[in-house]
């Protein structure tokens, strides 16, 4: 049975998505906790409403600056490790983690980013896609590395850019895709489908990495 510790800042609605699909679809695993760095995120309800344990490492406690920023990572590792962790998994989670953070959980940290990865990493994505003039955007899964949105992609998910989109109206269309692309990555992770070739990730049963 897979230990699997979801990361939030918000509403976590991929985190939703994942509670979900683990218990109703029979994984070999459990959600060991839902972590949040802020102690009003509106998902900590959602999770101790369907019995996931929760926690809060409130990072502004730590201050400011690059030695906050390993206090906080420190401490939110010490939190994590509490829990056994096969998986972690980054859900709307909006902090830039620390080297060595991202090192002590190499191949076993999962991040969803709203572009289709390498394009848009960042903030504002859907908005930079409009003004870009793309026809297609969309969301990628990867495996998490010291560079920001970078590393092995899991699963990217497409849809249009439609004439008159604005940015709400493309995250919405987008999101829809993000809750049926990362509850399957994370599934294909804790049933150990999922190998990485080196900038590749490859599914071990074939199942299609691209949804639309």
């Amino acid at each position: 049975m897979k230990h699997i510790v979801i990361l939030i800042s918000g509403r976590g609605s991929n985190m939703e998505a994942i509670v979900q699909a683990c218990a109703a679809g029979g994984w070999p695993a459990r959600i060991a906790a839902v972590i949040s760095n802020r102690p009003d995120a509106a998902g900590l309800a959602f999770a101790q409403a369907h019995g996931v344990p929760t926690a809060v490492v409130d990072h502004k406690a730590f201050g400011k600056g690059d030695a906050a920023r390993v206090a906080f990572d420190a401490e939110l590792q010490r939190v994590i490790d509490g829990f056994s962790p096969d998986l972690v998994v980054l859900a709307g989670f909006m902090r830039i983690l620390t080297p060595g953070f991202t090192a002590h959980y190499a191949g076993r940290m999962l991040n969803i980013h709203p572009s289709l990865l390498p394009a848009f990493p960042g903030l504002h994505t859907h908005q930079r896609a409009i003004e870009a003039g793309c026809r297609v955007a969309g969301a990628t899964v990867h495996f998490v590395t010291a560079e920001l949105d970078h590393g092995p992609i899991v699963a990217q998910a497409v849809v249009p850019v439609l004439d008159g989109d604005d940015e709400a109206a493309l995250a919405a269309r987008v999101l829809r895709l993000e809750h049926r692309m990362y509850p399957s990555a994370v599934r294909w992770f804790v049933e150990g489908r999922l190998a990485v070739e080196g900038a590749r990730v490859r599914h071990a049963g074939g199942e299609p990495q691209m949804f639309s």
